[in-house]
């Protein structure tokens, strides 16, 4: 208890630049573990979204009701039912109109799949960059708050006949206290952004795979 009064009085004690990098620094830890808790649970429910949706997609030999089930009000599609509703929409649209031939009503479903695909990539990487912000500035606020904080002690020395341990310790201890609270801001978010961003590339992969596979079939049944 003690220990964590004197923590307290330390940074209460401290200048007010260095304070002013203790504030920073903190609302970037907050916002990046907030961000970080998000994150985990969007791509937690994109992966078992993917796996469900899977799973469906290749149980059914008409696809017509899968895509009924998807495009009803009562239902939010995600992930790779969205980039299934939209190729299967552009494609049945294409194919009802007269005088459309086998390879336009393919290159429309195809693009209409890249659009949403497009969209989930954007949803995926929200957030990352400001994972990866955080990460690689805040060892470099916390240096600043430590170089000030040396600094100040520096100073106090100039001004007396005899420096002691204690007349700087304070100084010190606040540059200390800076550096570390940059290292615990920038280390959760440097190893959820590495982590989160070969999550979502391997989502982004499975997307596009099944792109192309859907493609594929729509070629079939475009050639019909």
């Amino acid at each position: 208890m003690t220990t964590n009064f004197e923590f307290i009085q330390i940074i209460l004690n401290a200048s007010l630049t260095v304070q002013l990098v203790l504030f920073a620094l903190l609302l970037a830890s907050l916002a990046s573990w907030a961000m970080i808790l998000t994150k985990y649970n969007v791509l937690k429910e994109a992966r078992a979204d993917a796996n469900s949706f899977e799973e469906r997609f290749w149980s059914m030999e008409d696809l017509a009701p899968l895509y009924n089930r998807i495009s009803g009000k009562n239902y939010e599609a995600a992930g790779m039912e969205k980039i299934f509703e939209a190729g299967f929409k552009e494609f049945a649209k294409l194919r009802a109109k007269a005088g459309m031939g086998s390879d336009d009503i393919l290159e429309g479903a195809q693009r209409a799949m890249r659009v949403a695909l497009n969209r989930e990539i954007e949803f995926l990487e929200t957030n990352l960059s400001f994972l990866a912000t955080v990460g690689s500035t805040s060892p470099y606020v916390g240096l600043f708050g430590t170089v000030w904080g040396i600094m100040n002690s520096f100073r106090a020395l100039g001004n007396v006949q005899q420096a002691t341990i204690s007349m700087v310790s304070g100084g010190i201890t606040e540059a200390l206290i800076a550096t570390a609270m940059g290292l615990f801001a920038a280390i959760p978010a440097v190893i959820a952004y590495n982590r989160y961003a070969n999550d979502v590339e391997r989502l982004i992969n499975r997307y596009d795979t099944f792109q192309e596979e859907f493609s594929s079939i729509l070629h079939r049944h475009a050639h019909t």
